[in-house]
């Protein structure tokens, strides 16, 4: 057990002194103009900052559908270890970042509102608050310092009193507008021109009142004024209310624009004797905390009109309207998320004109790559947060493929089915679709990923799957489970009220039963036929058949001695699996013997898993020898001898062992697959 002393140890040991004093750096005005002189980085305003934060993760390029993309590593979250990560949204980020690198440059978006709209649990918010732990942990690196100050003035009873700046004010905005150009040349005069430093608006009213009566004490004598100046380290943190804002909008009668933008302090009117005194006034609000950082305004379509007026300032002509002050300049990204009835609602109102002129919409849709929708739930349900109870293979998988059914649309071409089409986009082949087509699907269904089913339905529904009176006494969930769960759940669905669209959806949960149950047969299959010895020697009987084929040869039996005609029944016995027809047998007999030829010459052996679609054949054909031996449809009646019973245990095992079951769930698996085999032998027999 370990005692208080050793945890005590342990925390000294992980707290790093060090960094800490970097983080609470102070020193003069002078000092930090030669931290801007060596690292112009320092200056950088709101959007480049949150640019090279974005970038200082790093980025890979790919291609998907012949289109150059770039996966940008920050929002797989790798400060929460994954914990807030992105998928499949590539585009819709690659989009976003372009956003901050044009505001970066000064190209005109750092005078927009960025807008993320998309459907209900499209992940807009984690997007948001990404970007918002993204800030706060770049802010305590090297790469991302920066700096506010603070005004140390003598208090009433003589002692030095430290006054924060209350809007963060970058420092290099003390240097007086009539000569910052000069001194502006002097900083920049060896800085790259992408790096060069800029100071762009005044000082907040407390601190420009402060600074105003300084100069009068020292009649005017700037240096005088910076020796009361402290510049330090500013740390983003939106726990503590620096950098980072957030905004929710409530119901109109509590709605109050100084939540945005300050109010007066009443308490100290009568100490400084007027309202219009900045030292009676607090500059807390949203707007005003979140200056040289982000704020985020949450169903920003939702807000009082009144909260646009003050959105269009803050974001057109970067100034916010404190109560009884002049504008006040600010530094921020704007950043607001939508759904798409709100979103509509502001397209048809001719009164939100100048808001729509003045927001760069960005679509965040639902994902429509399985792989993708699939690494969501692992994120919540996986081993090391679901203790206790087994989740079979496919649980997550058949919810995911259900959860992208829901938001594609029918494909229009003639032969492919939806489930087809869902696979292509997963980047698996279809015989007779191309990269293309794919691509030829994407732009025929636009909106494809803006409807469906939410990712916290499915969550939610696998959820109460967990926490279910079988799950609890089997300690086990399975698909069919989860896919009930799902059902049900869609008769009290509060965002669903259309008949048809519950119908569809009903719909589409049958098409995933049955591809569950072609999932299971498939593996219940190559567990049966998992003897690797017997089916390398099916694979050597094969080859050597139809190498004696494909050059005219006959085959000498090892048990008679004697020269005989290739087997013809086997070789179709394998290839039938496969479907290769009788009229094709000759190419494909040809193209394995090639394929051969073309490993030797390589300096590879043939192996019996080496070309994927006769290993396929030959494990289906090794199954139909042994099923019959193994007695599956037994299991049903349950009337199975010992013999049988140990070749199921074995199958049992191997389904544990290869596909990742436990003891439950594999017996299940057997008992489900039995019966379908028994249902397809009644139906034969009929």
């Amino acid at each position: 057990m370990a005692n208080a002393s050793s945890i005590v140890g342990l925390i000294e040991q992980k707290l790093d002194a060090r960094t800490f004093r970097e983080e609470h750096w102070e020193g003069t005005f002078e000092q930090y103009l030669e931290i801007v002189s060596k690292n112009p980085r320092a200056a950088r305003n709101a959007f480049q900052r949150i640019y090279d934060m974005i970038l200082y993760f790093g980025a890979e390029r790919y291609s998907f559908m012949r289109q150059e993309h770039v996966r940008y590593k920050f929002f797989s979250d790798p400060i929460g270890n994954g914990e807030d990560a992105i998928f499949g949204l590539e585009r819709s980020l690659m989009s976003m970042v372009d956003f901050f690198k044009s505001a970066a440059h000064g190209y005109g978006t750092q005078r927009r509102i960025l807008l993320l709209h998309g459907p209900v649990g499209s992940s807009k918010s984690t997007i948001v608050r990404l970007l918002k732990k993204g800030l706060a942990h770049y802010s305590r690196l090297e790469e991302g310092a920066m700096y506010t100050f603070a005004w140390r003035v003598p208090g009433p009873d003589g002692e030095s009193v430290l006054h924060p700046c209350p809007m963060h004010e970058e420092p290099l905005k003390l240097i007086p507008n009539d000569i910052r150009r000069d001194v502006l040349a002097r900083l920049n005069e060896h800085i790259p021109a992408d790096q060069q430093i800029m100071i762009d608006g005044d000082l907040d009213p407390f601190c420009r009142r402060t600074y105003e009566e300084l100069l009068l004490r020292y009649d005017g004598n700037w240096k005088r004024v910076m020796d009361h100046v402290v510049v330090r380290r500013f740390i983003i943190s939106e726990k503590d209310r620096r950098g980072i804002g957030t905004f929710q909008p409530k119901d109109e009668k509590n709605q109050d624009s100084t939540e945005l933008t300050g109010d007066i302090n009443y308490r100290k009117i009568a100490e400084y004797g007027s309202d219009s005194d900045p030292r009676a006034f607090n500059f807390d609000g949203e707007l005003n905390i979140a200056n040289r950082g982000l704020i985020e305004f949450i169903e920003v379509l939702k807000l009082d009109v009144a909260f646009l007026y003050d959105l269009l300032g803050a974001s057109q002509e970067h100034v916010i309207k404190p109560k009884k002050f002049a504008q006040t300049d600010i530094d921020e990204v704007i950043i607001g998320h939508t759904n798409e009835p709100e979103y509509k609602k502001l397209q048809s109102n001719e009164l939100m004109e100048a808001f729509r002129d003045r927001t760069i919409k960005i679509d965040i849709p639902y994902n429509i790559r399985l792989s993708d929708e699939i690494k969501i739930y692992e994120k919540s349900f996986n081993k090391e947060r679901i203790r206790g109870i087994h989740i079979a293979p496919h649980t997550i998988e058949m919810a995911a493929l259900w959860a992208v059914l829901t938001r594609l649309q029918e494909p229009k071409k003639a032969g492919l089915t939806l489930m087809q089409k869902l696979k292509l986009y997963d980047g698996r082949s279809i015989p007779g679709f191309t990269e293309d087509s794919v691509r030829e699907l994407r732009e025929e269904a636009p909106r494809e990923g803006m409807e469906g089913i939410s990712p916290r339905y499915i969550q939610d529904k696998v959820s109460n799957s967990l926490v279910s009176e079988q799950a609890q006494r089997e300690k086990c969930i399975n698909p069919f489970m989860v896919l009930n769960e799902l059902e049900s759940g869609l008769s009290h669905h509060s965002l669903i009220s259309d008949e048809e669209m519950k119908k569809r959806y009903r719909e589409l949960l049958n098409l995933v039963r049955e591809e569950y149950e072609d999932i299971l047969k498939s593996e219940v299959q190559r567990a049966i036929s998992a003897d690797e010895e017997a089916v390398k020697r099916l694979c050597a009987n094969y080859i050597e058949n139809v190498r004696a084929y494909t050059q005219h040869e006959k085959v000498r039996n090892r048990y008679t001695g004697k020269d005989e005609e290739p087997d013809e029944r086997l070789m179709r016995s394998i290839e039938e699996k496969i479907d290769i027809p009788d009229s094709r047998k000759d190419d494909f007999r040809q193209e394995i013997m090639n394929y051969i030829g073309a490993l030797a010459l390589d300096g590879k052996r043939f192996e019996y898993n080496t070309n994927a679609r006769l290993h396929k054949a030959l494990e289906l054909k090794l199954f139909e020898d042994q099923r019959d031996t193994i007695k599956l449809k037994n299991v049903v009646s349950g009337v199975v001898d010992e013999e049988t019973q140990a070749k199921i245990d074995v199958v049992k095992q191997r389904l544990i062992k290869y596909f990742g079951y436990n003891e439950t769930s594999a017996t299940d698996v057997l008992n489900y697959v039995a019966s379908i085999f028994a249902r397809g032998d009644t139906k034969d027999e009929d």
